[in-house]
């Protein structure tokens, strides 16, 4: 295996992909913004990085590619699009899909890289930003499990758990159920830090008292604090929660799976978007409590 290409040098992309070239792997960047490229070029200046200008010029001469953009159109754009991977990639490569997209948008690449004879998993991510910086980030992986097994030792590099699902789509489908959690406990601390504050309660005691039993959490964990101080401007934005839980909905509906709850917080963040927080942290929830 030669050099790896790296789509997507944003929140999570620029930290996973430092991680790649910290373990003396040669990479070649493409990034929509290309400043984000140069930035990301010029801090590690002394390794081995190469920008692209487009997907289509970061498929010359590699063979592993790891993609991590915003959407299911922004990843069809950088794989299908005319100046897309697809239309430049070599036969037997190798796609790691860290973006967070619905399941049968991660069967339709599966299938259609398939095709050229390439290998493709969907394997998105959680731990949020500070999983990437600190190279602890938990993936769900789907596809066929000897590509896994073969692509375990990349993935191992910036992953505390890494976990084959099954088939393709497998992946994405265990993210879902990762943001239906996820987005619940953002709620459930929502109400109980509103609820401790305007009782009275100071933050450092409360964080003593309850961070060590039933109710300790991740988000309790790195979210607490910025949340009793109403601080946001980090993280993982509501825009993309919303995207999650609007792909959850669809795949509920489809096969009448009962999801109250999350029917109720993806309304929340549809207001908190309606009121131009859409770049704001998700644990931005508790500002609809004030």
């Amino acid at each position: 295996m030669k050099r790896i290409a790296f789509l997507g040098i944003g929140v999570m992309g620029f930290h996973i992909a430092s991680h790649l070239l910290k373990k003396k792997k040669k990479i070649t960047i493409y990034n929509r913004t290309l400043k984000k490229s140069e930035k990301f070029k010029k801090l590690f200046n002394k390794l081995d990085v190469q920008i692209a200008k487009t997907p289509l010029d970061a498929a010359y001469n590699n063979d592993i590619f790891i993609s991590c953009v915003g959407n299911d159109n922004d990843l069809m754009e950088i794989y299908f699009d005319k100046n897309g991977i697809f239309n430049n990639i070599k036969s037997n490569a190798y796609v790691i899909d860290h973006t967070t997209v619905s399941p049968e948008t991660a069967k339709f690449c599966f299938n259609k890289f398939k095709r050229k004879k390439c290998n493709f998993l969907d394997a998105p991510v959680s731990g949020g930003e500070i999983g990437a910086i600190n190279g602890l980030l938990s993936i769900m992986v789907g596809g066929e499990n000897t590509i896994f097994k073969k692509l375990r030792p990349i993935m191992n590099i910036y992953s505390k758990s890494l976990i084959y699902m099954g088939k393709s789509g497998s992946g994405q489908l265990a993210k879902m159920v990762n943001q239906i959690c996820v987005s619940s406990v953002i709620q459930g601390l929502a109400e109980g830090l509103n609820f401790g504050k305007k009782t009275g309660l100071k933050l450092d005691k409360l964080l003593s008292a309850i961070s060590n039993g039933a109710a300790q959490s991740w988000q309790m964990e790195n979210r607490s604090e910025t949340m009793w101080k109403d601080k946001f401007n980090f993280g993982f934005m509501n825009k993309w929660m919303k995207k999650d839980l609007e792909i959850i909905k669809k795949i509920a509906s489809k096969k009448k799976i009962n999801i109250p709850i999350t029917n109720e917080i993806l309304k929340k963040y549809s207001i908190l978007i309606k009121n131009g927080y859409e770049n704001l942290d998700t644990s931005s929830l508790i500002k609809l409590l004030k």
